[in-house]
């Protein structure tokens, strides 16, 4: 039976219909509401590629289903984040950085970082790569994100 849920996703209200309560966010956000930023990648929690922030903090969402989240939860997804006009500063820092090789890890990696720099202003090389151990990368950019962290802090 198909169930009706109310979110908050990027700052707009939007209603999703699914037939499982408790699906996974990730399902939601990709299949229901054509947001690509959170990618699919090990569907277990454990790579990163789905991290979105659910009231300001970083999440997988391949991991968080439906029915844990409210009317009242603030979902924000890369795309949420920041504008092609107006990037977030995190955003503007890989770019300039260089960051991505193959994209694949970038959304975790900068959804990670965001959430990290909200609440880290001033964080060390060691606070950034601890910050960011459990999101993967296989190109090896590590180099360049850790910078790009590093230049966004810099920007506040």
């Amino acid at each position: 039976m198909a169930v009706s849920k109310s979110l908050s996703v990027n700052g707009k209200n939007v209603r999703v219909r699914v037939d499982d309560p408790e699906m996974p966010l990730l399902y939601a956000l990709r299949d229901n509401l054509a947001l690509k930023g959170p990618r699919f990648g090990c569907g277990l929690g454990q790579c990163g590629a789905c991290t979105v922030h659910v009231d300001g903090k970083a999440v997988r969402s391949c991991e968080t289903p439906l029915s844990k989240l409210t009317a009242s939860s603030k979902v924000v997804t890369l795309e949420g984040l920041g504008t092609p006009a107006k990037p977030h500063p995190v955003q503007r820092a890989f770019i300039e950085e260089q960051a991505a090789q193959c994209g694949y890890c970038i959304n975790g990696m900068v959804m990670e970082s965001a959430a990290f720099l909200a609440a880290n202003k001033k964080p060390t090389d060691a606070e950034i790569k601890q910050a960011l151990a459990k999101n993967l990368c296989r190109c090896g950019t590590h180099a360049r994100i850790v910078r790009a962290v590093k230049r966004a802090a810099s920007y506040a």
